[in-house]
This record gives structure tokens, sequence and C-alpha cells, in this order.
């Protein structure tokens, strides 16, 4: 299997959107953490999870196994019983799947051509970069309906008391 490229430039989107705004996306500090260290414990392999939503907030980063055969430094995979799990869980907090998370390990936190070859439309895309470990920065994407690339949404969360 060879190794996922970076896309090309004009196919990721930093500007807001052909709306002229970009889609925001708030998740709690608990779902925040969960990211940061599931990448952490992870590392050097790929981490991935569900995104639950709830009344407009991400209020839990559901992990899951990342089941790639392709080589986990470099893919994730979830598969279709661990969709099922995912979605058996935000039902049962009152929640909606509305994407997935992964991280890039001592990679930039912006999709793949991978990425885009397997993202699904309407979703939701979290990637962390994780850097010797460390986790840092983290971006959320969102796959245009002509499935030509990702826009880069606004990510925020809580920032204290």
């Amino acid at each position: 299997m060879s190794e996922p490229v970076d896309l090309d430039p004009s196919s990721v989107r930093l500007e807001p959107d052909a709306t002229g705004t970009s889609k925001t996306t708030t998740l709690t500090i608990e779902s925040l953490q969960t990211i940061r260290e599931h990448g952490a414990e992870t590392f050097p392999y790929e981490c991935c999870g569900a995104l639950i939503e709830h009344q407009g907030v991400i209020v839990e980063a559901f992990k899951m196994e990342n089941t790639t055969s392709g080589g986990a430094a470099r893919r994730f995979r979830i598969g279709p019983e661990g969709y099922r799990l995912a979605d058996k869980r935000a039902r049962e907090i009152g929640g909606s799947l509305v994407g997935f998370y992964h991280s890039h390990p001592n990679e930039p936190a912006r999709p793949s051509a991978y990425d885009l070859e397997h993202a699904w439309p309407n979703l939701t895309y979290v990637i962390i970069s994780v850097r010797a470990g460390e986790p840092g920065d983290i971006t959320v994407w969102h796959l245009r309906d002509d499935r030509s690339g990702f826009d880069k949404g606004d990510l925020k969360w809580p920032t204290g008391s």
C-alpha cells in the first residue's frame, strides 16, 4: 500500500466556504481531553473515534479501535461493528453520531489524500497532530458536497471558569 500524500492545496480550503462562512464545531473540554489523550496513548499509530453530539455540542469523543490492516502508523479504519457500537453509544446518551476523529502521528492536522478518498458526506472530521508522542494542533474539516476536498471549520471549546 502506498504512503498517503498531502492533498493538492487546491483541494483543502482554509478560508470560508462558498457561503462565506466557516462551520463552527463546539466540543466539551472532556471531549477535547479524550482526543488528546487517545492520540498520545496510541502514538506512533493513528487513533480514531466517533464524535457524539447533543444539542449542538460534541459531548463525547468515543474511543474506537483502529482496525486497519494497511499500517496503523499512516491509516485508520473503523469497521462496521465499530460504527454500530458508536451509533449505539450515541443513542444511549440521547445524542447523534455526527463524525469521527483521528490522529496524524508526526504529521500536520490536515486531511490526507487517503482521508479524502474515505470520507463520508455530511460528517464532521476532527484531526489532531501528535508529534513525538505529544498532542498538538487540532482542527476540524467538512467534506465538500462535490467530494473534491475539505473545508476547514472553526473548532471551539470552553476555556475554563
